[in-house]
């Protein structure tokens, strides 16, 4: 079973063994959870961008660069 020592810090490195499960690399993101019976699980969070495709529709109107500026303006005024 593969062990990390938690630094004064409270950080930890996750084992080589742990980190190819997962898939993970530096400057990924893991999310901890723990069960109602204390049990923590990890897991990545850090996903492939291609798994995002189709979650958000092409406009059905082509929108030009000035209405995109525009729109920004609207909800962010300086």
């Amino acid at each position: 079973m593969p062990q990390a020592h938690i630094t004064s810090k409270g950080q930890i490195t996750l084992p080589k063994a742990i980190r190819d499960h997962l898939k993970v690399k530096a400057g990924d993101l893991v999310a901890f959870s723990v069960d109602s019976q204390g049990k923590v699980t990890v897991e990545a969070v850090t996903v492939p961008i291609t798994t995002l495709k189709g979650m958000i529709c092409a406009p059905k109107v082509p929108v030009s660069l000035e209405s995109m500026d525009a729109a920004i303006r609207r909800r962010n005024p300086r």
